[in-house]
């Protein structure tokens, strides 16, 4: 008889690497119920109760009903935030923070559950400083980085190194010409800098001259590392560019995984390296809630069967 326990996703209304997850544990009689908390309260509704025994409770979607006592695992993607459109502005901001706080803390509250990843865990994990220098203490090759507002270190920096590119700390999405787009990683010059450094926070890092990137996906227990050639700065400015071989770590890479991923307490990780023309793997990020199903469809890896097994609770 199957496990009556559900796994709940927390995602977006179009994920298809969500969708690709659902599909595997639907084949496997694994009861998912799938919400994104984006649509509370409108579409989406809690009654959680904290007793003497722990949190149990009820979420209700217009499909499906969740069992807070009853969740053995949460896969939490890429949900939409909160919005209260039809409030005023403060009124907006204090359901916004209920919710929040609320239906935010119930989710990140439920009993035995498996998280993969936990969302305070993925916002922790999201700060580029943290992650760096995480990256370091793992025993990581990371190039020199400087993180500033002031225009005279920026040039400073950018002097002293040979080649130096520009990344934003978080990359929001913006509307150009109606169509997303985001800010792309670019190579700077000293000419470059100006007063406008001193309007916010920046990352400048030594550029690596690279022979290749890999994309590591770590699932659980399970490591995956595709190399990408291209001949791009950034690869994901056209995946058309691409083409994708399954590689083996180098000796050392994957102790180093597993303390980066046991620092920040994280399950899933999509990390990015660079490999230098010496052949040696340079850390550039890890992200938490990163894609990896196209890779699968490029390489063969399975790696939706391994998270369905995690989901499932079967590794």
């Amino acid at each position: 008889m199957s496990d009556p326990r559900q796994v709940l996703v927390v995602t977006s209304l179009h994920d298809p690497t969500a969708d690709v997850v659902i599909h595997e544990l639907h084949n496997r009689d694994v009861p998912v119920v799938r919400l994104d908390s984006g649509d509370f309260p409108a579409s989406l509704s809690v009654e959680a109760e904290i007793t003497g025994h722990g949190l149990r409770g009820l979420l209700h979607t217009p499909s499906r009903t969740a069992h807070l006592a009853n969740v053995r695992a949460l896969y939490y993607r890429r949900p939409t935030g909160f919005a209260f459109p039809h409030l005023e502005e403060q009124d907006a901001r204090f359901a916004t923070t209920q919710a929040r706080y609320g239906l935010g803390g119930v989710l990140a509250s439920l009993p035995g559950c498996l998280y993969v990843n936990h969302p305070h865990r993925i916002g922790d994990a999201e700060f580029k400083p943290a992650g760096l220098a995480t990256a370091a203490e793992a025993g990581f090759l990371v190039p020199p980085t400087l993180i500033t507002s002031s225009p005279d270190a920026a040039r400073r920096f950018v002097e002293s190194h040979a080649s130096v590119i520009y990344k934003p700390l978080h990359n929001p999405v913006y509307r150009v010409e109606n169509v997303s787009s985001v800010v792309k990683v670019a190579e700077v010059s000293p000419a470059d800098i100006d007063d406008a450094v001193a309007g916010t926070a920046h990352l400048f890092q030594e550029r690596i001259h690279k022979v290749a990137d890999v994309r590591v996906t770590v699932i659980g227990e399970e490591v995956y590392c595709v190399r990408i050639d291209s001949d791009l700065l950034d690869w994901r400015t056209d995946y058309s560019e691409l083409t994708y071989t399954p590689v083996e770590a180098p000796p050392g890479i994957r102790p180093a995984l597993h303390h980066y991923m046991n620092r920040f307490r994280l399950i899933f990780g999509a990390f990015d390296f660079a490999i230098g023309d010496d052949g040696r793997w340079w850390f550039l990020e890890c992200n938490p809630s990163g894609q990896w199903y196209w890779l699968e469809l490029e390489t063969g890896l399975p790696m939706c069967a391994a998270l369905a097994d995690l989901l499932e609770r079967k590794t």
